[in-house]
């Protein structure tokens, strides 16, 4: 699981989970358009399938988007073709919907196991972890601990993990308002995990 990489250049990959979402995910569209910024969004196949309007928006504005099964299923607790399935599904939703296919994944719960790891294997896919799992954004632990437990991970290739989607994403989106304009101030770019794994073969 990839987790950040090494590279001289300040950049980071900035990722939501469980999206599309009709409120946030647009909240956080908004945030990067302003800065012309790149993110991954790591999204759930039925909620593509509630929101494809969202899904086309991301995809307008040129962000990447990665699989995170199609139910949000712990892919460790089930067997190999029910695990297939959730991938699979959104690996094809993902392809339909915006033309190109996926070639990042996350496992839900950041739960993964030999099957699983053969299931990226079978797709073409990295699978990409996160720095600032500590920030615990999705249990809503309050702006400022989502912000300091974050800055704790920045350097040049971090990974981070944010949420969109289930519930009440309010204070995700202040915390990441305040991370962006700080690490634009200290000069970093804001890039998808794709490029960001070009940047490793590169330097």
């Amino acid at each position: 699981m990839i987790e950040h990489v090494e590279t001289p250049r300040k950049v980071v990959a900035i990722t939501f989970d469980d999206g599309p979402n009709p409120v946030y995910t647009l909240k956080v569209l908004d945030i990067f358009e302003k800065i012309a910024g790149k993110v991954t969004f790591f999204m759930i196949g039925r909620h593509m399938e509630e929101h494809p309007e969202i899904v086309e928006a991301v995809k307008l504005q040129g962000h990447e988007i990665g699989n995170h099964t199609y139910s949000h299923a712990r892919l460790t607790s089930l067997d190999e073709d029910d695990c297939l399935q959730e991938m699979e599904r959104t690996d094809a939703m993902i392809a339909a919907m915006t033309g190109r296919k996926a070639v990042v994944f996350r496992p839900p719960y950041l739960d993964y196991n030999e099957t699983v790891m053969s299931m990226c294997h079978h797709f073409g896919y990295k699978m990409i972890g996160a720095l600032n799992t500590d920030a615990l954004d999705w249990e809503q632990p309050g702006v400022d601990y989502i912000v300091q437990k974050t800055r704790n991970h920045i350097k040049n290739g971090s990974i981070l993990l944010f949420h969109d989607g289930f519930g009440d994403r309010s204070q995700t989106i202040q915390a990441v308002k305040i991370l962006v304009s700080e690490l634009r101030l200290q000069g970093y770019e804001f890039v998808t995990i794709s490029e960001l794994l070009q940047l490793q073969t590169m330097d």
